[in-house]
């Protein structure tokens, strides 16, 4: 029987839909699964925590990640070992461009491998890029449903809180976003020939605005717990669900 499970996330080996949602909050798989019909919890382990149902039809996997690239490219590896080949990661990022505003979506079409893990499995010139059919599906469900939307490169960071490196050469490249764990899904589909990409609720401004002035390695007034941020989810979790459909079905552009 143990050998059914796999040995970090404790998910079935086989027999998991090959679609897929992740999420780094376990509440949010949750929140994500009761979108779809017939959904079961089929394992919670550690911060892995995996439901199935299906969306209009389509069978889907909806799991989390946990916080970190680290943990997160477990369970990337081990999706992949169980035969999913379709992978959407469904976050939240800070913003840093103007006119990107909270509750916003952001489409990654790549992202900066400053991950903290990713660099011990390839080269850092390796890029992480996101599959150009990933980007149109979410893109085009976004605009279908009305949704917010930007597009651009994300910065994987990871490190939460800013600390003293400064972020004055990031901003001005023109990245849209930071969060902690896409580049790592977008390096291990590459390495496993996955179609992956991902869209990220906007809950708070660009990082260095972010920081407390008494303390450079304090949160200071980010507070992703507001109801603008909440609404985002709901759109963010339609939009990715619906993009997953369009990928299934061959529609992304």
């Amino acid at each position: 029987m143990t050998q059914e499970l796999s040995p970090i996330a404790r998910i079935r080996r086989t027999g998991l839909p090959p679609y897929a949602v992740v999420v780094g909050d376990p509440a949010r798989a949750a929140t994500v699964a009761a979108l779809l019909e017939g959904a079961e919890e089929v394992s919670y382990h550690r911060e892995y925590r995996v439901f199935t149902g299906s969306w209009k039809g389509l069978p889907v996997t909806v799991a989390s990640h946990g916080v970190g690239a680290p943990g997160a490219v477990l369970l990337f590896q081990e999706l992949a070992d169980a035969g999913i080949h379709t992978v959407l990661r469904f976050g939240t990022a800070g913003a840093m461009r103007p006119k990107i505003g909270d509750g916003d979506l952001v489409i990654a079409e790549a992202a900066v491998r400053d991950d903290g893990v990713t660099q011990q499995l390839l080269p850092p010139e390796y890029p992480a890029v996101a599959a150009p059919e990933a980007v149109f599906a979410l893109q085009r469900a976004a605009r279908e449903a009305g949704v917010p939307h930007h597009r651009g490169i994300v910065w994987t960071r990871a490190a939460f809180q800013p600390g003293l490196i400064p972020l004055d050469a990031y901003d001005r490249a023109g990245l849209v976003a930071i969060e902690m764990e896409l580049s790592a899904l977008l390096v291990t589909a590459s390495l496993r020939g996955l179609v992956a990409g991902g869209v990220l609720v906007v809950d708070g401004v660009n990082a260095d605005e972010l920081v407390d002035e008494a303390s450079p390695f304090s949160a200071g007034a980010y507070d992703p717990h507001r109801e603008v941020v909440a609404r985002g989810v709901e759109r963010g979790a339609v939009v990715s669900l619906e993009a997953l459909r369009l990928l299934a079905e061959g529609r992304a552009g």
